[in-house]
């Protein structure tokens, strides 16, 4: 394993929980969510690795991830269902994955991660805040407006990455520390990828070699892992909660990490004064290019569930 260099922060502005980086490769836009504040930002990667803020949409309600689709509406886990935005504004429930009285109660559960799988079909799952016996889910919400479960036995389900022919699905759950790999479309037997020892891992992508790199929360880096799952390579983030990564710019070829500063004290933010804000890299290899969300066809109003 060896260091690969630190991260710059890339914007002015820092957010208190930006999660779910996403690289429109169509419109040259790089989007991301600030959860608790429930805004959607859109940017632009500026020479330098600097992010320029565009927009902020204000959704109303915590947003765990947004992604674009491909007549730019965007979809969203938003709260505890999945929601498409439409280019004016409106929003339309495509599923409900946790009921209001599980989102509004002491549960305090919500969609997390999500993204597009290679077929533009959206895959998210959940998380909660409070005290649940409820194991966690992770979901993909079909054509049809249907949903399939994918995992039903979850502690925090988090981030998502597919191999470039789209036949391995990677997701984390955060709890146990673990990054799980499967065949996929087909959603065969899953099997332990990674497992860390030190901090959490939260969001993921691959490169174009075929490595994982992993969000850690709580230790400030990201990690690469080669195919076969073992750690090749350390960015330093100068913000401990270090919460997802992506592949953007033309050519693919700059990371971008988003930070939060949301469960750090007082004394922590003091001494990480960067937190929360976004920062970029230059790894010297490219990314993958991420699928935008395909639609869904539904009945306008209709609660779905797993």
């Amino acid at each position: 394993m060896r260091d690969l260099g630190t991260a710059r922060a890339a914007t002015s502005e820092s957010f208190d929980l930006a999660e779910g980086p996403f690289w429109d490769s169509r419109r040259d836009v790089l989007s991301w969510v600030d959860i608790t504040q429930g805004h959607v930002y859109r940017a632009r990667l500026l020479p330098g690795g600097v992010i320029r803020v565009d927009e902020r949409i204000e959704v109303g309600a915590q947003v765990g991830t947004a992604s674009p689709g491909v007549d730019d509406e965007l979809v969203l886990g938003l709260g505890g269902a999945i929601v498409r935005r439409g280019l004016d504004g409106t929003l339309t429930t495509l599923a409900v994955v946790a009921p209001a009285e599980e989102v509004d109660g002491p549960a305090r559960r919500r969609l997390n991660d999500g993204m597009p799988d290679p077929r533009g079909r959206f895959v998210v799952g959940t998380l909660r805040k409070g005290e649940s016996d409820t194991p966690e889910i992770l979901v993909r919400l079909e054509a049809d407006g249907t949903l399939t479960t994918i995992d039903d036995d979850l502690g925090l389900s988090n981030g998502l990455a597919w191999s470039a022919d789209g036949s391995v699905m990677y997701s984390v759950d955060t709890i146990r520390r673990v990054v799980y790999r499967r065949s996929y479309p087909d959603l065969g037997p899953r099997e332990i990828h990674i497992e860390l020892t030190h901090g959490y891992p939260d969001g993921i992508c691959l490169d174009a070699d075929d490595h994982l790199w992993v969000a850690v929360w709580g230790a400030g880096e990201v990690r690469r892992f080669d195919p076969a799952g073992a750690l090749v390579g350390v960015v330093v983030v100068p913000a401990p909660h270090t919460s997802s990564v992506a592949f953007a710019g033309a050519d693919l070829g700059t990371l971008v990490i988003t930070t939060a500063r949301s469960e750090l004290s007082e004394q922590q933010l003091a001494d990480w004064p960067d937190s929360g804000r976004l920062f970029t890299f230059d790894p010297g290899v490219r990314g993958l290019p991420a699928t935008l969300w395909g639609g869904a066809s539904i009945d306008e109003g209709t609660e779905r569930r797993p």
